[in-house]
């Protein structure tokens, strides 16, 4: 593993008066240099036509060593080949201009599974012919614990947090970010099932903790490409169309069941209470066979799903 080495450059301000004095101090050192030729001065006259050429040569060579480091921003430095360091802090700087550099931004990103990115294409002069480019993000099928086929996808927000890492360790560290995502998210869904009715944990009914445990995986891959995994969010959960209708029905029928249960038992509630306040206040004295007559109406009123149809006893109520 590269270790990040993070270094603060001197400041260019000063190497940026003494460039604009060298290339100052050019024109000077040939128009002096040709005045001595003139009078015959055949030595000092080379000497500052040959300090003009070196003051040009390294004025312009001193150019490439600026440079300016804005928020959020890094430059890896590299001396043939060789890591030398990382700034990681916004200013204006100058380096050893034989060094060359990368930027990496350490801003936060986001992206969406299920996303196809396309890598930049260059000629052989190294010109781009065609910059990096991202589909929209389609949901990935997988079967969950149950074998049942779901689409899911997430959003996942990283940042870069050692430079020398994400430029060293993995080709490209961007695409390795959205293929491992995927790679986990896919494993997370194969370990729950979508909806779970007993004890444990579901993808529909404990997004919370399906979440974190998503974060974890992830950051778990990426630790060695230094990439920080800061939020992980399942966007889009649903049955593969397939078996969508089926487990509708499914849904439906549990929601049914779930209601009549319900209404069973606040029945039962009120035929218990309506029998109570009866004996209590001695309003009407039931012997069990009527009891049981009033207990089995009263549950055909309150669980039926039609209304009922009352009919009205004109004689007793043994009759």
């Amino acid at each position: 593993m590269i270790k990040e080495n993070t270094i603060t450059p001197r400041s260019g301000w000063g190497f940026l008066v003494l460039n604009v004095l060298m290339f100052v101090g050019v024109p000077l050192c040939f128009v002096f240099g040709g005045i001595n030729l003139d009078a015959n001065n055949t030595l000092i006259g080379v000497l500052l036509m040959v300090s003009g050429g070196i003051l040009v040569a390294s004025a312009v060579v001193m150019l490439a060593g600026f440079q300016a480091v804005a928020p959020n921003n890094a430059r890896v430095l590299l001396l043939f080949g060789d890591y030398q360091g990382s700034i990681v802090e916004s200013g204006f700087y100058w380096v050893n201009p034989f060094l060359s550099k990368r930027k990496v931004t350490l801003r936060i990103r986001n992206f969406e599974t299920g996303a196809i990115s396309t890598p930049e294409k260059k000629d052989a002069a190294g010109k781009i012919i065609q910059h990096k480019t991202r589909t929209a993000s389609r949901p990935s099928k997988v079967n969950d614990k149950d074998g049942n086929p779901i689409e899911i996808s997430a959003v996942v927000v990283w940042k870069v947090v050692n430079t020398a890492e994400a430029l060293f360790e993995v080709d490209d560290f961007e695409d390795y970010v959205a293929v491992q995502s995927e790679a986990a998210l896919r494993n997370l869904a194969s370990r729950h099932p979508y909806d779970n009715h007993e004890t444990g944990i579901s993808l529909r009914g404990n997004t919370t903790e399906v979440c974190n445990q998503l974060q974890l995986d992830i950051q778990e891959r990426l630790d060695k490409a230094g990439v920080q995994v800061l939020e992980a969010r399942i966007s889009h959960l649903a049955y593969a169309p397939e078996i969508a209708a089926a487990m509708l029905q499914r849904q439906q029928a549990q929601a049914v069941v779930a209601a009549r249960t319900k209404i069973v038992e606040g029945a039962v509630g009120m035929v218990e209470m309506a029998l109570e306040h009866l004996s209590r206040d001695e309003i009407v004295h039931l012997d069990e066979d009527r009891k049981a007559a009033m207990v089995s109406n009263l549950l055909v009123v309150l669980c039926g799903d039609r209304q009922t149809q009352p009919v009205i006893n004109t004689g007793t109520i043994y009759q």
